[in-house]
Parts: C-alpha cells; structure tokens; sequence
C-alpha cells in the first residue's frame, strides 16, 4: 500500500476541490460564533468551550470528535437549545437560537423510546405534538417505518426490538418532523461493533434520500471519518477547536475505504490530534525494581 499524507486544501485532489466546492457553494445551515460555556465546580469554574466558531452547510455530514471532556455533548445540547451558553450565538438560517425549535431534531445515545407505544406510535409522537391531524401522522410515520426497513415490527414494542431497531425508531421519530438539522450525540456508542456497522450504512443510506444536515458527536475515528465531509476536532480544558479537517475519502462510501490510504491518513491525523505526543522527561514514570522473596514481591 502506498504512503498518503493528509494533504492541505491546495494539495487536494481536483475531485475532492471540487466537492468541497459545490459543499460550500450552498446555504449555510448552522452558524456558530464566539461559543462559550462555564460550569460550577468544587476548585472553580470549569470552561466546557471556550470561544469556539464554526458553520456547517446545507446537506452536509459534520462530526464533532474530541478527547474525554472537550465538551462534545455540551456542544451538541447547546446546539439544541437544552442548555444556554454564556456568550457568543448560534443562528440556523441567520436566526438565533434561544431555545429547542422545530427546525432540529435531536438522536441521544439511549434508547428515548416511549415503552407504551409501539412503532408506528414512537414516530407519530412528533408529528401529533406539532399539531399534524392523527391520520397524517399516521401516513407519515408508517412511510417512515417503512423507509428504515422495520415495516414487519410497525404494531412492536420497543422492549420487542434489538437496540439497533430502536435506535432506527428514535431517528425515524427525528425525522418524521422534517427538521433542517439533525443533532446525534453518541447515537451508536451503546450497539455492539457489527450493529453499530449496519446502523452507520442504514445512517448514510436516510441521509442521501432526506434533504439534512447532521451534526454528529462520536468518539470513534473510524466512525467519523466514514460517515463524515468535515471533522471538527475539539481539544480539552478548555474546549476549543484545534483543526477542522475536510474528510478527502470519496464517496459513496463503503467499508472497502477504510483500508485506503485517505482514510489511514485521515485517522492518523487525527490520532495526532487527540493524543498528542509528550516528550517531556518529567511525564515518563519512574523506574521501580521488584524484589521476589518467597511468593511475594517487595
């Protein structure tokens, strides 16, 4: 296999340009500017994000990858209007944000399916609390049920179904409403590995069908790489952004990529980034001799 380095913009291939291009071209969804937020603890505040600005684009697949307390889900429950930040906006379609709107619907990684409806009922549920009359909702939702391929389990319970079936709900149920984003935070981290596989295909197959942009929070760089056109990598205390990496795989992807010297490059590029070398003499630990006497060591 060939060596490939992660190249810069200009370094880009014709083709992955000229994607990036026509992405750019289009509306800007999300727009995120001078974004902080601080929490209270026992030593002081905390700075979860600290000034961080970014935007995503119509139809485009964003991820949001960091070390263990970058701030991702903090992010993506501000983008959703769950918290409030302490300064700086967020505008989808130039308009601020104050609040949770319908315009994003919002995947978590639990299973936040209601236990006393089935199927069709978890999907409607959306659409009944926009004000969507009990027999369209019902047409939408069956169409939707149908689209994530679980028309034999419609009249199922969620305790009926394998975790990847509810997380397909739980999706079906965010998009049901037609919203112009879609936020998912850790949306596979509970599935086993050949699940969470299956769930990333049947994820990209609803997306080139559903006119959306996601906003996608993982913690696994195959994962990012695979599903994403920008990775946006976050750094920890305080949460900032440290690069923002346009993904140079081709698509359509398929899981024959992740072998490809693109993808390699890509995941090591990332690696760099969210598990930086120390050089330092003073991090290495000490040397400890153990001495054996009898069965025991001393």
């Amino acid at each position: 296999m060939t060596n490939f380095v992660l190249p810069s913009y200009k370094e880009q291939s014709q083709e992955v340009k000229d994607r990036f291009d026509r992405i750019k071209e289009r509306p800007v969804m999300l727009r995120v500017e001078n974004l902080t937020k601080t929490f209270k603890a026992k030593n002081g505040p905390s700075v979860a994000l600290n000034n961080v600005s970014f935007q995503t684009y119509r139809r485009e697949f964003t991820s949001i990858i960091g070390p263990s307390g970058c701030g991702k889900s903090t992010m993506v429950r501000l983008l959703a209007g769950l918290e409030s930040q302490d300064s700086g906006n967020i505008y989808i379609n130039d308009k601020i944000i104050t609040g949770p709107g319908i315009e994003r619907g919002m995947v978590f990684q639990g299973y936040t399916l209601f236990p006393w409806l089935n199927v069709v009922e978890n999907v409607m549920y959306g659409l009944l609390r926009k004000g969507e009359t009990k027999t369209y909702a019902k047409n939408k939702a069956t169409e939707w049920v149908r689209l994530i391929g679980l028309e034999q389990f419609e009249h199922s319970y969620p305790s009926q179904l394998s975790g990847g079936m509810k997380q397909r709900v739980a999706i079906a149920r965010s998009l049901a409403t037609h919203p112009e984003i879609l936020l998912m935070d850790e949306p596979f981290g509970a599935l086993d590995a050949q699940t969470r596989a299956k769930m990333q295909s049947y994820l990209l197959q609803i997306w080139k069908k559903v006119n959306i942009s996601i906003v996608f929070i993982t913690h696994d760089l195959d994962e990012a790489i695979y599903l994403s056109d920008r990775i946006i990598v976050l750094k920890a205390n305080p949460g900032e952004i440290a690069e923002i990496i346009e993904v140079p795989v081709s698509r359509p992807r398929s899981p024959d990529q992740f072998l490809s010297p693109e993808f390699l490059a890509t995941k090591k590029r990332l690696e760099e980034l969210i598990h930086p070398r120390h050089e330092d003499k003073d991090d290495k630990l000490p040397l400890v001799k153990l001495t054996l006497v009898g069965d025991e060591v001393l």
